[in-house]
């Protein structure tokens, strides 16, 4: 049963087959000329809309190439929109941020390859359907004029053979009328033998006219057939054939021009399908444990968490060690506050202070000390190591450019026909000369991650090494002169704590020479910055200890603490509790007076008094509170 399926399937597949193929040889034989011979307007109306369509099909493509031209415009400028900005290049190292770097490139290939289709369309095919849409409108006003010139001569000898026929009728009805004439003359006995001779005459001239007249008649008749039949068989199916081929030309110009269309874009399909699989890549590259590695790398500070604070038993401790004790767990607290910081904001307040601070450790271009003590151990250690690579780095360039230069010389020696060599003798020193300099960078370099490598974390909190309180007096040193600095350049404190006290404390010292308020100079107090509240903030205080005495020397330096005039007054909007050294808690609703307003940092300065000493001074949350300035 099967088989007998398969073999009629074959027999009906074969006999369309053989259908179409008689078909299209019996079209092959067929010609407008001898089918159509008779419409030759309609012909000309055809002919004149296929050129039409064609000039349609080169508009379509125009229109088209325009859309992918503005197409790949419009990727490239969306690609560069969204190219990472140079104050972003620190997310680069993301893998979503590789990620997205490279899919922005293989949108930019996309753009490229939108290009690729507009100009291959533009140079390959409209220019090829313009000129044969040029070319088939010159050779068909040609056929339509070789036409009616040949309608227009067969016209013309019909014309003549019309004119012959009524020549030759109206010369054979004179001759019919001659002969009648002549019969009635000779039959009339009264008429003379010279007038029947006359009628004879005539008669015979008429005759002879009738028969020229039909000799003539014949022979334009003759000259009509044949040219008609010329024309109708040979000469206007010939044009009309003509015709027949430009019509086609046409056809199968726009075939070809389709699929050649088709191949520009399939040309560039293969390209275009490694971009889509570039982005895939892309997207599959992203790792979010990478990212999250990345993110503590670079944002790890290095410090360890608090210890726990421990009980203290007032009743057996000396109100002094009493004090110490609860000093030492505020710089606990406050140091492992600061350890939560991140690197940027660190820097950014050691930026503040650095101001009117010492000028020792000079900053690098994007504002960090040169030694990258400001920033947190770990953060610190790495940019040394990239800085100590990078010197490597440019010490190998270096040192191969002194080769080169070296060889150059020994070879201008050798043959002075080369060159002179004392005109390399010059670019030699002076790579010796920068040689010499990056490798004392590179041994300054590896001494600050030697001693960055060999420090540990600080047990003292900056707000201590600047302020300290002893029997009711607060009190400013010196950060040269401070106990747990015994180095000559500040760049030797244990960690970065130490050096943010230090950068503290030689702007406080600075400040107290020149008579100026920390605060007007925008310096943060708030207790979350890791910079406390000296008394040299304080109008008009800290000059005389300033100026008695010589910087550097191992001494304190004590004042009184005036009273500060309240700028306002505030009231607590919430509840706030105290967990940092130099806050003070507030309930809410509570009324207080500000003395000091926020410096940017988030934190005011306020009072209330207090029953046992009279005032309680700290700093509170800006936005806890609804502030009242005085006028």
């Amino acid at each position: 049963m099967l088989a007998l399926l398969a073999s009629g399937t074959s027999r009906s597949s074969s006999s369309i087959k053989l259908a179409e193929s008689e078909s299209a040889a019996q079209n092959s034989n067929m010609s407008w000329g001898t089918e159509i011979w008779d419409q030759n307007d309609n012909i000309a109306i055809h002919t004149n809309r296929g050129i039409d369509a064609l000039d349609k099909y080169a508009n379509f493509l125009r229109d088209r190439v325009a859309i992918e031209t503005e197409y790949a415009g419009k990727l490239r400028r969306l690609v560069k929109n969204y190219q990472p900005k140079k104050k972003e290049e620190e997310d680069n190292e993301y893998t979503s941020m590789q990620a997205f770097r490279n899919l922005l490139k293989e949108v930019g290939d996309l753009a490229g390859q939108r290009e690729v289709v507009s100009e291959s369309l533009q140079l390959q095919v409209i220019q090829a359907v313009t000129l044969l849409s040029k070319t088939l409108r010159e050779d068909r006003k040609k056929c339509l004029s070789d036409g009616a010139m040949l309608q227009q001569n067969l016209t013309t000898q019909l014309s003549s053979l019309d004119r012959a026929k009524r020549n030759y009728e109206k010369a054979y009805r004179d001759s019919e009328k001659a002969v009648d004439s002549y019969k009635r003359a000779d039959m009339d006995l009264n008429l003379s033998r010279a007038e029947v001779e006359r009628y004879k005459n005539v008669m015979t001239a008429k005759i002879q006219q009738s028969d020229d007249a039909k000799n003539e008649y014949a022979n334009q008749l003759q000259k009509t057939n044949n040219l008609q039949q010329q024309h109708f068989s040979m000469l206007l199916p010939a044009v009309l054939n003509r015709l027949q081929e430009l019509d086609e030309k046409r056809t199968r110009g726009i075939r070809e021009f389709i699929i050649g269309a088709a191949e520009v874009e399939s040309s560039v399909a293969p390209i275009i399908a490694r971009c889509m699989e570039g982005i895939v890549k892309a997207g599959e590259s992203i790792n979010e444990k990478e990212d999250s590695f990345k993110v503590i790398e670079r944002y790890q500070s290095g410090f360890t968490p608090p210890r726990d604070i421990p009980f203290e038993d007032l009743s057996k401790l000396d109100p002094d060690a009493v004090q110490e004790s609860h000093y030492s767990n505020s710089i606990s607290n406050h140091l492992t506050m600061k350890g939560t910081m991140g690197a940027n904001k660190l820097k950014k307040r050691v930026g503040i202070f650095n101001i009117f601070g010492s000028t020792k450790n000079s900053l690098t271009a994007d504002g960090q000390k040169e030694d990258f003590s400001d920033l947190p151990p770990n953060q610190r250690r790495k940019k040394l190591q990239g800085k100590i690579t990078e010197l490597q780095q440019k010490i190998a360039q270096e040192t191969n450019a002194r080769d080169g230069l070296m060889k150059m010389k020994i070879v201008y020696e050798a043959n002075s026909s080369l060159g002179n060599p004392m005109t390399v003798e010059g670019q030699l020193n002076e790579s010796e000369h920068k040689l010499e300099k990056l490798k004392l960078d590179l041994k300054k370099y590896q001494g600050y991650l030697d001693k960055a490598s060999q420090a540990q974390v600080a047990t003292s909190s900056p707000q201590a090494n600047r302020n300290q309180l002893q029997n009711g007096h607060r009190t400013s040193r010196h950060s040269n002169g401070s106990a747990d600095d015994h180095h000559e350049d500040g760049d030797d404190q244990p960690d970065d704590a130490g050096s943010l006290s230090r950068s503290g404390s030689e702007d406080n010292v600075a400040q107290i020479q020149n008579g100026h308020n920390n605060n007007n100079n925008g310096s943060s107090a708030s207790p979350e910055s890791g910079l406390g509240t000296s008394h040299t903030s304080l109008p008009g205080s800290g000059q005389g200890s300033a100026n008695e005495n010589a910087i550097g020397e191992d001494t304190y330096y004590e004042t009184e603490v005036e009273t500060l005039n309240p700028l306002g007054t505030c009231r607590a909007l919430y509840p706030f509790e105290a967990s940092s050294e130099g806050s003070i808690p507030m309930n809410e609703g509570e009324e207080l007076q500000v003395i000091e307003i926020d410096q940017g940092d988030g934190w005011t300065r306020v009072r209330r008094a207090n029953n046992s000493n009279g005032w309680d001074e700290g700093f509170v949350p800006t936005s806890y509170i609804e502030c009242t300035l005085y006028a």
